[in-house]
């Protein structure tokens, strides 16, 4: 989800078969190679970190390759040599690539040093396992919290929302139309994405634990006529209202929108823009029996298979994720909360009122699931289903039998991935 607002660069960085992965530096240490595909802001915040750990010790020296589809190189090197030795890597990519054997399990770095994994996030370390093997070590967490405008709610005398009744009738409040014009938004329902949430605060799932799509439920329904009732009936978003608004232009920021749900990848981005707004944040809203839900994502550290210099790969994504002080240093430095919980129990954290809602959600948030076909089944038969749904175009009786319909078919035929 972070890298959605950190601009990837137009070009990738030179030198990217690896080069002198196995050789030595002028320096004499050695040279190891990692990609990611953060650009602009995100591409120096990763080359602080970089920089502090080449001068943290003389037998190492990483250098940052800028790679803008660095999962299709990753996977051309992987056959084709010129494999890199660490990846910044999307956890959720886990289930699906590790069973291609082009990932280095991780568990017996993790045992020789003596890590305790329950310095961890469980949900974070579960993103980045197979088959009981681990595949590296989270460096960020996040979830969505829910962001709502200050001087709106207190001018119509609302109270920030805690239940989705609560939240339906702020939005109702907060909408504002000109005659067929949408003028203000009291709530988002662009990202069709968060269904996973909802589903959860409704105390369901969008698969079971045996591995089946689980949303034509009475929980999908609830979360179906909770958003049937704010679109259609309240009338508190008009899909596709933020992208018609102009390119550049925020929502939230110019107050055209009252609440929505996003990251902590965004408190730099309103602090920045927005100068005249005065936001809250608040955790994620109860469902009706008042069950939470949240959703996890994240960035983690892993070594390619084909890495030369395995050991010193694990050498430099131990002392990133694995070290309170460099870990709060990547926090401070990418406004990110970083995976270890050490770092995250520091004052930076806890004495900052705006990080406690999502310290919170992350406390009970779940990972997407890691079926290796959850990523076709939600992109090819959820999403649509609940775009059409949102659209006013089709039922939720038959979202919910489409979306579960197709997806289990989807991920019958991806359950290998070859």
């Amino acid at each position: 989800m972070a890298a959605a607002v950190l601009m990837v660069g137009l070009l990738a960085g030179c030198g990217g078969s690896g080069g002198a992965a196995d050789g030595q530096s002028a320096s004499g240490k050695k040279t190891l190679t990692l990609w990611g595909d953060w650009g602009g802001d995100g591409q120096e915040q990763i080359q602080t970190m970089v920089k502090a750990f080449n001068a943290s010790q003389d037998k190492i020296e990483v250098k940052y390759v800028l790679q803008q589809d660095v999962i299709t190189k990753f996977l051309t090197a992987a056959t084709n040599g010129g494999t890199p030795d660490i990846v910044f890597w999307d956890r959720w990519r886990t289930s699906l690539y590790a069973p291609k054997n082009v990932l280095h399990p991780v568990d017996e770095y993790v045992e020789r040093d003596g890590l305790d994994r329950a310095d961890f996030y469980e949900e974070a370390l579960k993103e980045l396992t197979y088959q009981d093997k681990l595949y590296g070590l989270p460096l960020t967490v996040d979830t969505r919290a829910l962001f709502y405008n200050k001087k709106m709610l207190d001018e119509a005398g609302l109270q920030p929302p805690k239940t989705w009744d609560d939240l339906a009738n702020v939005a109702k409040t907060l909408t504002k139309w000109d005659g067929s014009k949408l003028n203000v938004a009291g709530m988002s329902l662009g990202d069709p994405g968060l269904f996973s949430m909802y589903i959860r605060q409704a105390g369901g799932s969008v698969m079971t634990e045996d591995g089946k799509v689980n949303v034509n439920t009475e929980a999908g329904k609830q979360v179906l006529d909770l958003w049937g009732r704010m679109m259609n009936e309240d009338k508190v978003y008009k899909v596709g209202f933020e992208e018609g608004l102009g390119e550049g232009a925020d929502a939230f920021v110019t107050g055209k929108v009252a609440m929505l749900y996003t990251g902590p990848w965004m408190l730099s981005t309103y602090d920045k823009y927005g100068k005249d707004l005065e936001y809250g944040i608040v955790p994620p809203v109860a469902g009706p029996a008042g069950d939470t839900g949240g959703n996890m994502g994240g960035f983690g550290l892993v070594i390619p298979q084909g890495s030369k210099n395995p050991d010193e790969a694990w050498e430099f994504i131990k002392w990133w994720t694995a070290n309170k002080d460099n870990a709060l240093l990547w926090a401070k430095t990418s406004q990110n909360i970083p995976g270890f919980r050490p770092a995250v129990e520091d004052p930076y954290f806890s004495e900052d009122e705006r990080w406690k809602p999502f310290l919170e959600a992350l406390e009970y948030a779940k990972v997407r699931p890691t079926h290796p076909g959850y990523s076709v089944m939600e992109e090819n038969a959820l999403i649509p289903n609940l775009e059409l749904f949102l659209q006013n175009k089709q039922s939720a009786e038959d979202t919910l039998q489409k979306a579960q319909t197709d997806g289990d078919r989807l991920l019958q035929e991806n359950a290998v991935v070859q």
